[in-house]
C-alpha cells in the first residue's frame, strides 16, 4: 500500500533520557510509601487470621469502602488506557460501556446481593454449588473465572501499566516491558498476599479519592490545551495524521468515524465499532456477568456489614460511572487533536516505530497527555494515579482469584486426596491463608506468559480486546445465574450441559477470533482468513455474539431441565430471589454423595451453606510453624480473629437470621431507593443525549 502523503519527512525519534524529572519521582516514591503505610495498617488492624476475615473482611464494611472499591477495581490502568485510546480512534461510543453499569449496578444491589447475602456464600462458583448440587458446576466456574482474570484482567492491565512506564522512559523494549511488569506484579502482591480483603478496600479507597483528582486535573488541563469543549468536538473529525497509508480499496486509514458524538450507532458491518443492537442487548448480557456473576465484584458487596451498606455502595459505585466519559474518553478526543501524528497514526511501519504496535497508536493517548501536557511534578502525580489505577484492579483480582481456588478447588482437592490415603486430616486455618497466597503467585506467572498474545492481536484498541473476550466466555455465565435466581425449575443437568455447549461454541469464536488476525490497515500483507472467515468472525461484532451465545445457552438450560428432574421445593430457601426472605431451614442437595461426603472436611453444613468452623482446641505449636503463623498473619490460637463469639444457634435460629438479614430500616431503605432512582434518571438522561 502506498502513503497519502510520502513526502512527509518522517516523525522525529524519541529523545533517550526519562520524560521524567527527579520532582515526578519523588511524588511518585511518597504515593507508594503512603499507600503501603494504608495497606499495612488496615491489614494490621483487620481480622486477617481468620477465613471470613482475609477473604471478606468479617463483612463489616462501610458503604463508603465499599462502593469505591467497586470503583477502583474496575477503573484499572487498563480503562485509563483503554478507555482513552477508543475515544481517541472513535469518539465516545466506548463510554455507553460506562454508562450501561449504572443500570447493572442497580440490579446487583437490589436483585442479587440479597440472594447471595441471604445464602451466606464466600464466593459465586459455591452459590451454584448450594443451588444445584454436586461439584461439577462448582469446580468448572472456578477455573474459568480464573482463565477470564488471566485473559481480560490481569493480563490487560499489566500490559497497560507498563506501556505506560515505557513511554515515561523512553524505553520501547521487550526487556523493560517485562522489568516494569514485574515491579508492578511485586507492589500488587505485598498488598494482596499480606492484608486480605479489608486492606485491599482500603487501599482501594485511598487511591480512588487520588484516581480522580488526578485525572479531574488533567481533564481541565487538557480542555483548555484543545481550546474547550467546543473547540474540541469541533476538531475532533479532522485530527488524521499527516502520512497515512490506504487500505485496499484505495481508501485512507485512520478516518474518525461521522459518529463520534453519538452513543447508539449504526448496525450495518464494519462502519461501527459500537452497533447500538450490541450496547443494548449484548453489552447488558456482558455486564450482568461482570457486576452480578463475577468475584471479583460481588465480593465487595458481601463484605458489607448489611443490605443496607451494601445498596449504598452499589449506588455510589454507579455515581463515579458517570466519570470516566469526561476524565478519560473526552481527555482520549483530545489527545488525539493535540498529538495527532503520533496518537492516530495511520502508517503500520510508522506506528511500529512510535508504539510498538503496527494496528496504530491510540493506546497512548493518555500517556501522551501525561508526559506532554502536565507541567513537571503533575506528570508523577499522573503516574502514580495510573499505578493507582492498577494496583487497585490488581489487589482486588488477586484476592478474589485466591479466594475462589482456596474455597471451591484446594478444598475438594485436599478431601479426595486425604480420603485416597486413608487420612481425616481436617486444614488449618493457616493451610488455608498459605494456598490462597501462594496461588497468587501461580496466577501472575501465567498472566505474563500471556502478554505478548495482547501484543500481536493487531487491535490497536485494548478495550475492545478485553470486551471482545468477555464476550466469547461470559454469556453463558451470564445465562445460567439469571436462571439460576429467577427461575426455580432450572436444575443441575441443564445448567451444567448449558454452560458445556456454550462454552463450546465460545471457545471456537476465541480461536477463530485470534489465531488469524487481519492485517492493519494499510498493510502490504496478504489477509490470512479465508471467505467463511471474514463472513463469520469480521460481519458478527461481538457484542452481537454475545447475544447469540446467550440464547443458544438459555435455550439448552431451560430445555434438559425440563426433560430432567426438577429440585426439591426445600432445597430451594434463600437460593432464588422469590425465596430469598424464607425462614425455613434449607435441606441440601444430595445429587452423586450424602450429604457427609458432600461437604468438604472442615466445614458443617447450616441451612444448606458451608460455613468454615475452628476448633476449639488446637495442639501446641513449635517454633517454627509460630513464625511462619505470623509471616502468613494467621495467630497461634485456635479462634484468631474471632472476636466475642457467639453461642451456637439451632438450625432454626440460623435460618430466621439469614431470611432477617435482608431487613432494612424504613428511613435507610427509602434513602437508598430514591438516590436509585436520581441516578437511573441522570444516565437515561446522558443515554438520551448522546444518543
Amino acid at each position: 500500500m502506498t502513503d497519502v502523503s510520502s513526502t512527509v519527512s518522517p516523525l522525529p525519534p524519541q529523545d533517550e533520557g526519562s520524560k521524567l524529572d527527579w520532582p515526578d519521582v519523588v511524588v511518585i516514591v511518597v504515593y507508594f510509601v503512603f499507600v503501603l503505610a494504608v495497606g499495612l495498617f488496615s491489614s494490621w488492624k483487620s481480622q486477617r487470621g481468620s477465613v471470613s476475615g482475609y477473604f471478606l473482611a468479617s463483612r463489616k464494611m462501610h458503604w463508603v469502602p465499599v462502593g469505591a472499591s467497586l470503583f477502583a477495581s474496575n477503573i484499572g490502568s487498563g480503562h485509563f488506557i483503554g478507555l482513552a485510546g477508543s475515544g481517541a480512534a472513535a469518539g465516545i461510543g466506548v463510554a455507553g460501556f460506562e454508562q450501561s453499569a449504572v443500570y447493572i449496578l442497580m440490579l446487583l444491589g437490589w436483585l442479587f446481593v440479597p440472594v447471595y447475602m441471604s445464602s451466606g456464600v464466600y464466593t459465586m462458583p459455591e452459590y451454584l454449588r448450594e443451588r444445584f448440587g454436586g461439584q461439577r458446576i462448582r469446580i468448572y466456574l472456578s477455573f474459568l473465572a480464573l482463565l477470564l482474570y488471566i485473559f481480560t484482567k490481569i493480563s490487560a492491565d499489566l500490559y497497560a501499566g507498563a506501556l505506560f512506564i515505557q513511554l515515561a522512559l523512553n524505553k520501547n523494549t521487550t526487556e523493560w516491558l517485562y522489568l516494569s511488569i514485574l515491579f508492578l506484579l511485586a507492589v500488587a502482591a505485598i498488598f494482596t498476599i499480606a492484608g486480605g480483603l479489608t486492606a485491599v478496600v482500603w487501599t482501594d479507597f485511598v487511591q480512588t479519592i487520588l484516581m480522580i483528582v488526578g485525572a479531574f486535573i488533567l481533564m481541565v488541563m487538557s480542555f483548555n490545551a484543545v481550546g474547550g469543549f467546543e473547540a474540541l468536538v469541533e476538531q475532533f473529525p479532522y485530527a488524521t495524521a499527516t502520512n497515512r497509508s490506504v487500505d485496499s480499496n484505495n481508501n485512507s486509514c485512520g478516518e474518525p468515524p461521522s459518529d463520534y458524538m453519538n452513543l447508539l450507532r449504526t448496525i450495518e458491518p464494519g462502519k461501527s465499532d459500537y452497533p447500538w443492537t450490541g450496547m443494548v442487548f449484548g453489552l447488558t448480557i456482558n455486564s450482568i456477568w461482570y457486576w452480578c456473576t463475577d468475584q471479583v465484584i460481588v465480593q465487595r458487596t458481601l463484605a458489607s456489614k448489611n443490605m443496607t451498606h451494601a445498596k449504598a455502595g452499589c449506588i455510589l459505585a454507579a455515581y463515579l460511572k458517570f466519570l470516566p466519559l469526561w476524565l478519560l474518553v473526552f481527555p482520549g478526543m483530545a489527545a488525539r487533536v493535540l498529538y495527532k501524528d503520533r496518537v492516530a497514526c495511520a502508517s503500520p511501519e510508522l506506528c511500529k516505530a512510535i508504539c510498538g504496535s503496527r494496528g496504530g497508536c491510540t493506546n497512548i493517548a493518555y500517556a501522551e497527555l501525561v508526559l506532554n501536557l502536565l507541567p513537571t511534578g503533575l506528570s508523577g502525580l499522573m503516574l502514580a494515579v495510573m499505578m493507582a489505577a492498577l494496583m487497585s484492579s490488581l489487589t482486588s483480582i488477586f484476592n478474589s482469584a485466591s479466594t475462589i481456588f482456596t474455597i471451591d478447588v484446594w478444598m475438594l482437592v485436599r478431601k479426595k486426596i486425604s480420603r485416597r490415603m486413608g487420612i481425616d486430616a481436617k486444614p488449618s486455618d493457616a493451610e488455608l491463608l498459605i494456598v490462597g497466597r501462594v496461588f497468587v503467585v501461580v496466577l501472575v506467572f501465567v498472566s505474563v506468559i500471556w502478554i505478548p498474545v495482547i501484543q500481536k492481536t493487531g487491535n490497536s484498541q485494548l478495550f475492545d480486546y478485553i470486551q471482545s473476550i468477555s464476550s466469547f466466555l461470559a454469556p453463558p455465565i451470564c445465562a445460567v445465574y439469571l436462571l439460576a435466581i429467577f427461575w426455580k425449575r432450572t436444575n443441575e443437568p441443564g445448567a451444567f450441559w448449558g454452560l458445556m455447549i456454550g462454552l463450546a461454541i465460545g471457545l471456537l469464536r476465541f480461536i477463530l477470533e485470534f489465531s488469524q488476525v487481519a492485517p492493519p490497515c494499510g498493510s502490504s500483507d496478504p489477509d490470512p482468513r479465508s471467505h467463511l472467515m471474514k463472513l463469520l468472525v469480521g460481519n458478527v461484532h461481538y457484542l452481537h455474539f454475545s447475544c447469540i451465545l446467550f440464547i443458544i445457552t438459555g435455550a439448552f438450560t431451560i430445555g434438559i431441565s425440563l426433560v430432567t428432574a426438577p429440585i426439591p421445593e426445600d432445597c430451594l430457601y434463600r437460593l432464588t430471589f422469590w425465596t430469598r426472605r424464607d425462614p425455613r431451614v434449607r435441606r441440601s442437595i444430595k445429587l452423586i454423595q450424602d450429604l457427609v461426603q458432600d461437604t468438604p472436611d472442615n466445614t458443617v453444613v447450616t441451612n444448606g451453606t458451608e460455613q468454615m468452623i475452628i476448633e476449639n482446641t488446637q495442639p501446641e505449636v513449635s517454633k517454627l510453624k509460630r513464625y511462619l503463623n505470623v509471616v502468613c498473619g494467621v495467630s497461634g490460637s485456635s479462634n484468631a480473629g474471632v472476636e466475642n463469639p457467639q453461642p451456637q444457634m439451632s438450625e432454626d435460629e440460623k435460618a430466621e437470621s439469614a431470611a432477617e438479614f435482608l431487613n432494612e430500616p424504613p428511613f435507610w431503605k427509602n434513602l437508598v431507593n430514591i438516590n436509585a432512582i436520581i441516578c437511573l434518571t441522570l444516565t437515561t438522561f446522558v443515554w438520551g443525549f448522546f444518543a
